[in-house]
């Protein structure tokens, strides 16, 4: 069948639900499901496909009859193009309700999994503004919306400061205001690029693998430091000065200014050198009186205020007195270890980067914490009877692994020890509740806390507490 055949049209759908990825849902009258990338629940749209598979369309709604009252108008000019805020379209209240949805359908259709009545999500004070960090690249050939390429106005500056558009390596979307970081983070992001341009700083072509200027990352802290890194693709003494200098004087509040110089072909920093041009190497983020030092290769959760009520969720769970042994599985920098630490007996934090478990120490001993311990190594091998044998059997698991969950050998090993409690956070719940279903026959799911950590998109955290049958 030819491209063209696979393409249909449908009149007056209704939008019936959100999915997986973002996605709007509506039933195509064959009764496939149509995944549309444009819509909220509610709409009543026709609908042009352009993708068939065996049990689905994806398509985009090209003509609204009625929009739904989940609607409400994006703040950001940059919506629909940019891809960063795909639910900005929906009221918060329904962002909310939708993500509450999909943790609970993927516990009880992908995991089966008796679950408690009280599954509330927790939703975030402040549904903008609220990243710590944000990465913003460089382009000598900025993407052009279709009004733009069909204008006959001089388009000026083909320059671009901001973020891929979905799907598309080497094209850049020029952002004038985001709406995820606070101030003075635009500020910084729109000086740079007004500099650049009239100091005629070249900005990188990603196919060329030329030109000067390449990424941008800014982070902050709730402390009030600020962290400044720009990544350049060959070193220019003359004009990396130029640029830093004049960033350093506009913006006195930086306490870390850093740049990278990398001419390898990916933006990656992890395998190069970070250099401090002005100030500290790091920035303090605070929680509960303890200090977390971050560096520019450091992890920690994006939102801090949020990351502040997953932890205490998750400490809630843990239900500690003091007497326990906790094992913290995947780590990070041992942010969640030292937040419990204090109402356990000790705690054994594991985690697979090197580099992460020296960052988790430095903290413990910046924090006088001494009832911890932390160790590298893959999970699956180092997480043994050895380990144990030498650790202690644990009263407690934590455990809040990347998005494809657990090993499996890390779930049968959990089993063999068989804890008292197991508190699970995880940002992908379709992965959690195959791992749950695998401790199903002796864990039993207690309580549930989703939490949401990134408003006005389709992510959600999920804490889970399991108890021994």
């Amino acid at each position: 069948m030819s491209r063209k055949n696979r393409k249909k049209v449908f009149t007056e759908l209704e939008v019936i639900d959100a999915g997986a990825k973002g996605k709007a849902i509506a039933k195509a009258p064959d009764g496939k499901v149509i995944f549309l990338s444009n819509a909220v629940p509610g709409d009543i749209v026709d609908v042009q496909t352009f993708k068939k598979r065996k049990a689905y369309y994806e398509g985009k709604a090209t003509v609204f009859h009625k929009y739904s009252s989940k609607r409400t108008q994006p703040v950001c000019e940059h919506f629909g193009t940019c891809g960063g805020c795909k639910w900005q379209n929906m009221a918060y209240e329904h962002q909310l309700q939708y993500k509450q949805n999909e943790v609970v359908n993927n516990l009880t259709r992908l995991g089966h999994i008796e679950l408690p009545s009280n599954t509330t999500i927790l939703g975030a004070e402040e549904p903008y503004f609220y990243r710590n960090k944000m990465e913003f690249s460089f382009s000598d050939s900025r993407w052009l919306t279709q009004d733009e390429i069909n204008s006959e106005e001089d388009l000026g500056d083909k320059n671009a400061l901001g973020f891929h558009i979905p799907g598309m390596w080497d094209k850049i979307l020029d952002i004038k205001k985001c709406w995820l970081q606070k101030d003075p983070s635009n500020d910084i992001r729109n000086f740079i690029k007004t500099f650049a341009v009239e100091n005629q700083l070249e900005f990188f072509n990603t196919r060329q693998q030329s030109g000067f200027l390449r990424t941008l990352m800014i982070r902050t802290a709730t402390t009030g430091d600020l962290m400044v890194l720009v990544q350049f693709f060959k070193e220019d003494k003359a004009k990396r000065e130029l640029l830093l200098d004049a960033l350093a004087e506009k913006f006195p509040e930086i306490s870390a200014l850093l740049y990278v110089i990398n001419e390898k072909g990916n933006d990656t920093i992890y395998d190069q050198d970070v250099i401090t041009y002005k100030g500290n190497a790091f920035i303090f983020e605070e929680m509960e009186g303890l200090k977390f030092k971050i560096n520019a290769k450091s992890f920690y959760q994006t939102n801090s205020k949020q990351a502040y009520e997953l932890y205490k969720v998750t400490r809630d769970f843990a239900g500690l007195t003091g007497d326990e042994l906790v094992y913290d599985l995947y780590t990070g920098t041992g942010t969640i270890a030292q937040f419990v630490a204090k109402k356990a007996k000790k705690v054994i934090g594991v985690e697979a980067v090197p580099e992460a478990i020296e960052a988790a120490k430095e903290n413990a001993q910046l924090n006088n914490i001494e009832n911890t311990a932390f160790f590298a190594g893959d999970m699956k091998n180092i997480f043994n009877d050895a380990f144990i044998a030498t650790h202690g059997n644990p009263d407690i698991i934590i455990t809040d692994p990347p998005r494809n969950g657990m090993h499996k050998d890390v779930v049968k090993q959990i089993l063999n020890i068989a804890p008292k409690k197991i508190v699970y956070v995880s940002c992908n719940t379709a992965t959690q509740a195959r791992d749950l279903a695998l401790m199903d026959a002796m864990y039993k799911v207690t309580k549930i806390k989703p939490v949401d950590m990134f408003p006005q998109t389709h992510h959600v955290e999920n804490v889970v507490l399991l108890e021994r049958r």
